[in-house]
């Protein structure tokens, strides 16, 4: 049978409260980030390249390393594709709306937040992530339902950028836009039905940038919940583009708008 990229597998290594996270980028960055690892698994023959990176990152901070078969790391890994190495971590934190809110405080920015109403793919979901953090988005905020979730997947895609941006999971993401009207926040969808090109718009306030679903778009509901609608050109034969490269454009249009450098 062939492993489920959408779960986190349970193994005799792991207990129901943990999770893991897999990939050589994705570990240096979790060893570097400072977040709690309980322990790190390595591939037995394998210590060169990174690896050796990795288990001088583990020593430093007295993390235990324990060398293991590749058989065993493949029963491990959720996406086949540990390259060598896992780390055993506690289960992701989910932060709150005003946790993201405080991080543009903090850095004395009007909020830059992402919405994704639906995102399905884990691999759609840490791409965005990836471009997220590296476009100085303050945070994310995804449904707890019929949606992606950060796992171990997320995490490798994301090359790690999960470490270090902030996610909110919330039960209901029309309410949450209404909170966040409250707090005088901008919400832009993403909508091809519309005659406001991405780069026509001004983003320079607080904002908030839905995304909706791959193949089905933004549901009714937060497509009329949005203040206003944009929509990126299209010339070929194909009349939408995946999620995270959408979501990718619409970012980079914000950052170049308010004048701050990557």
């Amino acid at each position: 049978m062939k492993p489920d990229r959408n779960r986190t597998y349970n193994t005799n290594e792991k207990t129901k409260n943990t999770d893991i996270i897999e990939g050589r980028n994705a570990v240096i960055e979790l060893l570097e980030s400072g977040k709690d690892i309980n322990k790190i698994f390595i591939q037995k023959g394998e210590k060169h390249g990174s690896i050796n990176k990795i288990i001088a990152l583990a020593k430093e901070k007295r993390i235990v390393v324990v060398e293991q078969e590749k058989r065993k790391l493949d029963e491990m890994s959720a996406g086949g594709n540990h390259q060598g190495v896992i780390a055993n971590v506690p289960p992701y934190e989910y932060c709150e709306i005003e946790d993201i809110l405080d991080v543009a405080k903090q850095r004395n920015e009007d909020p830059f937040i992402i919405i994704l109403d639906g995102i399905e793919d884990p691999h759609n979901l840490g791409a965005i992530i990836r471009t997220a953090e590296t476009a100085g988005v303050h945070g994310i905020i995804i449904p707890k339902r019929r949606a992606a979730s950060v796992n171990s997947t997320v995490n490798k895609v994301s090359a790690g950028a999960v470490q270090y941006m902030k996610i909110s999971r919330v039960n209901n993401i029309n309410e949450t836009i209404r909170e966040l009207k409250e707090k005088g926040i901008w919400i832009c969808g993403t909508e091809i039905d519309t005659n406001i090109y991405y780069d026509k718009q001004d983003y320079k306030m607080p904002i908030a940038i839905v995304i909706g679903s791959e193949g089905f778009g933004m549901s009714r509901l937060v497509k009329e919940n949005c203040d206003f609608l944009v929509k990126i050109p299209m010339k070929g034969r194909i009349t939408s583009l995946n999620a995270s490269v959408s979501a990718g454009i619409i970012m980079y249009e914000v950052l170049k708008q308010r004048g701050e450098n990557a």
